[in-house]
């Protein structure tokens, strides 16, 4: 009788650990989720910011139409992956949109009538908050992806989070190489 309680006793505290785990792993992916629609939220920010910038800035800058043109392919293509769920489309295109902002920003500094339209300089900053906001929400996501990945990878975890059909997210990630090149900015 003492063998069937420890036996039970086991039982039980398995099936309270599997719970325990099973809620710590679905807690964990829905603020991986809610991470993920943070940096949506601010894509999506930018993506309405965009047209209004390039609307403000055309009559002035004639000699960068092509730049203003791809910033609104870019912009475009980031919005049909975004709609279609296509995350590592939707990275690599994110991440060609900024440096063209970049590269626009840079651009606006060399027209002062630009430069001193208050309305430009408005898009500018919200522009460049935005930005602000979109790395920390990916620095967010990506301390989400961490954990999360983490706890499902180690033991014991990993053997019942692939049983409880639980997988790992890829990290949000700098795709060109020249992102990481330092900017030279000549004065």
């Amino acid at each position: 009788m003492a063998i069937l309680y420890i036996v039970l006793g086991i039982v039980l505290v398995l099936i309270l650990w599997i719970i325990s785990l099973y809620n710590g792993l679905v807690k964990l992916n829905n603020r991986t989720k809610e991470s993920w629609s943070d940096i949506d939220v601010q894509l999506k920010r930018r993506h309405d910011l965009i047209p209004n910038l390039i609307n403000s800035v055309k009559g002035y800058m004639t000699h960068e139409k092509e730049l203003l043109e791809k910033i609104t392919k870019a912009r475009a293509g980031a919005i049909t992956a975004g709609e279609a769920g296509n995350i590592t489309e939707l990275g690599k295109l994110e991440n060609q949109l900024s440096g063209m902002l970049g590269k626009l920003q840079v651009a606006v500094e060399a027209y002062p009538d630009l430069k001193a339209n208050t309305n430009v300089a408005q898009l500018m900053d919200e522009l460049s908050d935005t930005e602000n906001k979109i790395q920390a929400s990916r620095r967010f996501y990506n301390g989400m992806v961490r954990d999360f990945n983490t706890k499902i990878e180690t033991f014991p975890n990993n053997v019942f989070a692939g049983m409880l059909r639980f997988t790992k997210y890829n990290f949000f990630e700098v795709e060109d190489a020249n992102e990481r090149k330092n900017i030279t900015v000549n004065l």
